[in-house]
């Protein structure tokens, strides 16, 4: 087994196990907050003490630990760590040192407590006071659900940091990209919990597996790509999984808006588990189809996997027909349905010479009325570039087969749209579908190759597509294998021929029988 895969499946039953420690006193839900937010802090500390540790070796001070030093000499170092990492943590409430007396604490939940106020106060009036602001809100020291009594809340709480504590994080380091430390211990706490909160992993968490195909197509053909930006970014997994494929990484801006308060935090967060600097990321708070954060900006790249079908103003909004993003096509999406409306958005904050890779809800691909003349638009404008349709169920609390839309501008290479079809291109993992790597290598290659291929791929120019009433259904241009028994009529005619002559015969003989009787 791979040492990525190791190193997960021991991450699974580590978190487990503080699950099943937990069992019965907190809704799953909410506790992987406590559980990412402890990793977090975990990260964050051991990361600004290896930094100055670092340093001072550097400076020729040996067997120097930042952890150990008494908090009025480390203040010194305040301004400098605020500056490179964006926070400071006083050696005191160091996670190895809140750990050490987590058991034995009887004030715990108020140790945490101070311990988080004093992280999010360090970057105040600092240009990483927005990034800062509010990371560990969602972790409630005085939660009841945790106990009925202090002593009850603190016993758990440091069951949770000492499970996090043996946790096997630091094998290559947190910068280690075999696997997506947080994003996976993200989509196994989705995988164990979603369900029973009622809520859909989809909505939050984009399978990495995915992610690397949108991230590779929406890199393909850029020298050098620059800026990010998913205006749906949930946890931040699309946005980080185009950091791992980039070649640039150091040089990336990434840029993102979500909605959802605590999925808002565990997008932060991620990125300073990925050792994204707060000065290279961007992630704001708000409803992007009606108060956009990054109005006006244009990025090499958008990977995104927005809601489906969701609900908004639509045409209800004198206001959204006349916005600079969906006055283009003339009509707003419906108010059913704003993935079109998603759609547009992205379309405007591309670069002309960017690209777009956008999971949807293949509705938007056939459906009339508004979401038509959408299409419609979009085809004869030649921003169009690539259809592909996906296998099923490959997301968690979704089991339709979705889709993704490429969109390209002025770096689209023809007037063409391709069509794939890679609905079979998976493999079955549990009761889930999965791309494996080969099935992902197969999905792209069809994609950057832009060609025909029997039963899989077809190059459609726009004007047959527009003729079609802007159907952009995979199904309606790329032909299906027809897997079915091939017969040979002439040999079939045959063998009736021979199976008459044989019952022909057979009822003579019948008769003769009765006759004789």
């Amino acid at each position: 087994m791979a040492s990525g895969n190791v190193e997960r499946d021991q991450l699974h039953k580590t978190i487990w196990g503080i699950a099943d420690s937990l069992r019965g006193a907190i809704d799953g839900w909410e506790f992987k907050s406590y559980v990412l937010c402890t990793i977090f802090y975990r990260f964050v500390s051991e990361n600004m003490q290896k930094y100055i540790n670092n340093l001072q070796t550097k400076a020729g001070v040996k067997d120097f630990n930042y952890a150990n030093i008494d908090d009025s000499v480390a203040e010194g170092v305040r301004d400098l760590m605020v500056q490179e990492k964006g926070y400071f943590i006083l050696p005191s409430q160091l996670f190895c040192n809140v750990c050490e007396r987590a058991e034995s604490d009887e004030n715990l939940n108020v140790t945490l407590q101070k311990t988080f106020r004093a992280i999010e106060a360090s970057a105040v009036g600092t240009p990483s006071e927005d990034d800062v602001r509010g990371l560990f809100s969602d972790f409630s020291v005085d939660n009841s659900q945790l106990g009925n009594s202090v002593p009850m809340r603190n016993k758990l709480l440091a069951k949770v940091l000492l499970a996090v504590r043996d946790m096997n994080l630091q094998a290559g380091g947190f910068e280690d990209n075999s696997i997506d430390t947080f994003g996976d211990a993200y989509e196994f706490l989705m995988t164990m919990y979603a369900s029973n909160a009622g809520k859909s992993g989809g909505e939050f968490f984009t399978p990495q597996e995915v992610s690397e195909v949108l991230a590779r197509i929406a890199s393909h053909g850029q020298k050098e790509v620059k800026s990010v930006y998913d205006p749906a970014c949930g946890s931040g997994s699309l946005l980080l999984k185009f950091a791992k494929v980039a070649e640039n990484k150091d040089e990336i801006k990434f840029y993102g808006q979500e909605i959802n308060p605590t999925t808002y935090n565990l997008c932060r967060i991620n990125m300073f588990l990925h050792d994204i600097n707060f000065d290279n990321f961007d992630i704001c708070l708000g409803d992007t189809l009606h108060t956009p954060m990054h109005l006006g900006d244009k990025f090499d790249a958008i990977v995104s996997n927005p809601p489906y079908s969701t609900p908004w103003d639509g045409k209800d909004n004198p206001l959204l027909i006349n916005d600079e993003r969906y006055a283009p096509a003339g009509v707003l999406a419906p108010k059913s349905a704003a993935d079109l409306a998603f759609t547009m958005h992205m379309l405007y904050h591309l670069q002309e010479s960017g690209t777009a890779a956008i999971v949807e809800f293949p509705g938007v691909l056939y459906r009339g009325g508004a979401e038509q003349k959408i299409r419609e638009y979009l085809v004869k404008n030649n921003y169009v570039d690539t259809i592909i349709q996906l296998p099923s169920n490959l997301f968690f609390g979704v089991g339709i087969a979705t889709c993704i839309i490429v969109l390209k501008k002025s770096a689209k290479m023809d007037s063409n749209i391709l069509f794939i079809d890679a609905s079979a291109e998976c493999e079955k993992k549990g009761n889930k579908n999965w791309l494996t790597p080969t099935k992902q290598d197969s999905i792209f290659k069809l994609y950057a190759d832009r060609k025909d291929v029997p039963y899989k791929a077809s190059l459609v120019s726009i004007d047959a597509v527009l003729a079609n009433n802007s159907n952009l259904s995979v199904s309606s241009y790329v032909e299906q294998e027809d897997k079915r028994e091939k017969i040979d009529i002439k040999a079939v005619n045959e063998q009736l021929k021979e199976i008459v002559a044989r019952g022909n015969e057979l009822r003579k003989l019948v008769d003769e029988i009765v006759k004789e009787l």
